[in-house]
């Protein structure tokens, strides 16, 4: 059974970090990209970034200089760094695998394996 399960989201005051975690089980997902994806109360899903079977990074702008995804050595993990939380950071986030064409590496209809989901809250 492919699970992907998240870990490490929380409370945070606005201006500080916290580091969410993904671990993948069941497969390998070394030819995967491995992606966080965040959904707010009232608001469909968005992309934050994604680390690609080919070592690039991609993230989504809201995010860029604050966050930083990495991949653990075997790839069957990713963390991503979260500084300078800000209240609109406040979100459920998801882990996702798949193997989006560049075009699509923001899409999550393109991400064929998803975690649970792990509550981020940012308070002002």
């Amino acid at each position: 059974q492919v699970q992907l399960v998240e870990s490490g989201g929380g409370l945070a005051q606005a201006g500080g970090s916290l580091r969410l975690s993904c671990a993948g089980s069941g497969r390998t997902f070394a030819s995967y990209d491995m992606a966080w994806f965040r959904q707010a109360p009232g608001k469909g899903r968005e992309f934050v970034a994604a680390s690609r079977r080919g070592g690039d990074i991609v993230y989504a702008d809201s995010v860029k200089g604050r966050f930083s995804i990495s991949r653990g050595d075997t790839k069957n993990t990713v963390s991503l760094q979260m500084n300078s939380l800000q209240f609109d950071d406040t979100a459920v986030y998801y882990c996702a695998a798949g193997r989006p064409s560049f075009s699509y590496v923001k899409s999550d209809e393109t991400y064929s394996y998803w975690g649970q989901g792990t509550q981020v809250t940012v308070s002002s």
